[in-house]
């Protein structure tokens, strides 16, 4: 199960200018900058913003000429002029890498926004609050670009110096061990992110559920599915995943209990799940249930008659010795196969009830139109012929099965006795 965990360009947007119009203005008429302190025990220091007063003109420019559609080339000169500037500090580094990452983010060229916004980390002009989300950008950018491993790091790093443990951040690495098949890793960060949601995030659990699926750890992935499937009782993928994870547990029933609940809330309403639930019945021997369900549901047009539908309904029905109900399945399969296999199962119904004539045709069906294993179609004709008084064409018939592998002894003991 891959669930894909899409990064936002609204959301990479965060960082730029929160804090840098508002450290300006303040540093402009003196003030300190009012900023809430979003990593308070963060083990980077923060570091004093101070920008080059000489080049606040010329920052402000960059920065308005940033937040105009359609200024992407005059943004992206305004940018490198700034950092060419002999006297452009952290700051001022900072703020051109930053804008220039943006414009490569709406380029959709991440890799081209990631190097950007790592050198708005390493130029050291960034506080806390705007080093950290850039970081966290990265990670996001570098899972989108299917660098896991790299963005794990990232995530990781995020944990340690920012010493603030979010659900976010939790999931986004748990996400990166699911894709790096370290299951165990993500159910590790997976529980964690649940723990600290007040309310489980449904693709977290979905990705938690299919990482201990992966792990072989089916009853606890069912537990999870049933709790989401609990909360969103209409979520059709949720049921059919649930019931595939109770049948990969062994839990055949609930497995069973789970698509009938389902077919009978009117959720589930395609043909392969009447079929998948016909499946469940037949593998638990329940056979009634399975040829009831296919019939009915052929019946009101729910499930579209064809050949392995009907070989199926055969089946079921012939399992159950509902002969009858068989032999008009396997009829209706023959009259979709291009080969013989379903006349053949059509004559064998046919002769258990004793109806010759249709068993002869049958059998003579399945020879012309080529079967596996000839020598059966072969004794079953004899049988026919025999049950409508024809010794010689039951003879001829047991004589042709003598020269097939898989009827040969027998077909040779009729003969002897015969004979006798």
């Amino acid at each position: 199960m891959r669930i894909p965990l899409f990064v936002l360009k609204t959301s990479l947007l965060l960082a730029l200018g929160l804090g840098f119009t508002a450290t300006a203005d303040a540093q402009r008429r003196g003030q300190p900058a009012e900023e809430e302190v979003l990593y308070p025990n963060a083990t980077r220091e923060e570091p004093e913003v101070r920008p080059v007063s000489r080049l606040q003109r010329q920052l402000k420019q960059l920065f308005d000429l940033s937040q105009e559609e359609g200024k992407d080339a005059e943004t992206e000169e305004a940018a490198n002029s700034l950092l060419a500037a002999r006297a452009a500090g952290p700051y001022e580094k900072s703020l051109a890498n930053q804008i220039l990452a943006q414009i490569e983010l709406d380029r959709d060229n991440y890799p081209g926004a990631i190097t950007f916004f790592q050198a708005a980390l390493d130029a050291g002009g960034l506080k806390n609050n705007q080093y950290f989300q850039i970081l966290q950008n990265i990670g996001q950018l570098q899972f989108q670009e299917e660098l896991y491993s790299e963005a794990a790091a990232t995530f990781t790093r995020l944990l340690e110096e920012a010493r603030a443990e979010t659900a976010q951040i939790y999931a986004l690495r748990g996400n990166c061990y699911y894709r790096m098949e370290q299951y165990e890793q993500a159910v590790t960060d997976l529980r964690k992110a649940v723990s600290l949601q007040e309310k489980p995030e449904t693709t977290v659990s979905q990705l938690l559920m299919g990482s201990l699926f992966e792990l072989g750890r089916a009853a606890e992935a069912a537990e999870v599915a049933a709790g989401l499937l609990a909360s969103d009782p209409e979520n059709v993928n949720l049921i059919r995943n649930l019931s595939a994870i109770y049948v990969n547990a062994d839990e055949i029933t609930k497995a069973i209990e789970t698509m009938e609940d389902g077919i009978n809330r009117g959720v589930l309403t395609e043909e392969r799940d009447y079929v998948e639930l016909s499946k469940m019945y037949r593998y638990a021997e329940q056979d009634v249930k399975a040829a009831e369900l296919i019939s009915r549901a052929v019946q009101e047009g729910k499930v579209q008659p064809t050949l392995e539908i009907y070989r199926g309904l055969g089946e079921a029905y012939y399992f159950s010795e509902n002969i009858e109900q068989a032999a008009e399945a396997f009829g209706k399969a023959d009259e979709l196969a291009t080969d013989g296999e379903m006349a053949l199962n059509h004559a064998r119904t046919l002769a258990e009830l004793e109806r010759w004539p249709e068993t002869k045709a049958a059998a003579n069906r399945a020879i012309s139109k080529g079967v596996k294993r000839p020598g059966d179609a072969y004794v079953i004709l004899g049988a026919a012929e025999f049950g409508l008084n024809n010794q010689p064409a039951a003879l001829a018939a047991y004589r042709e099965a003598a020269k097939y592998p898989e009827t040969k002894a027998m077909a040779e003991a009729y003969l002897r006795d015969v004979n006798r």
